[in-house]
């Protein structure tokens, strides 16, 4: 049996018509292009999230980093430490307020991300060519108004 919409609601009758189920799967189907990449450059998906918001950003506070990559701040300090042992990235803290940790890119991880990109790229564009930039957008668009809109009600 599947999800029917009625006049009222989407009769939630089968877990896969759900709405975090079909984000998961959805999510999987994505990341499983991905994951190859990411092992054979010796990071983990969030390490990779980190690396690619410090790379748009440049030099940011890890409170926002860990907004950005969509981490809880203890995982951001693990992966931090890991990323610094790699040499990769560098922390410091904020001259203006001690309490505030300062995360950038080392030369070192901007050339990591320089390298990955590309190859990280081209996965982006095969599953762009799958589902077509239209659809695509749409996609995206949709994704984060969902976001907006669930944030917006927690926030009130």
């Amino acid at each position: 049996m599947t999800g029917k919409f009625t006049k009222d609601k989407l009769q939630r009758t089968d877990v896969q018509r759900t709405l975090p189920m079909a984000l998961l799967r959805a999510r999987e189907a994505v990341m499983e292009r991905f994951r190859p990449v990411l092992v054979e450059s010796d990071v983990t998906e969030q390490q990779w999230r980190v690396m690619r918001v410090l790379n748009e950003t440049g030099e940011t506070d890890a409170s926002d980093l860990a907004a950005r990559a969509c981490l809880l701040a203890p995982s951001l300090t693990r992966i931090m430490k890991t990323l610094d042992s790699k040499g990769y990235i560098t922390t410091r803290r904020d001259p203006s307020d001690g309490r505030r940790a300062l995360v950038k890119l080392t030369a070192d991880g901007l050339h990591f991300v320089q390298n990955v990109d590309p190859i990280s790229n081209a996965v982006y564009e095969e599953i762009e060519d799958i589902l077509g930039e239209t659809r695509l957008g749409t996609l995206l668009d949709e994704l984060e108004s969902v976001w907006l809109s669930l944030n917006k009600k927690q926030d009130d």
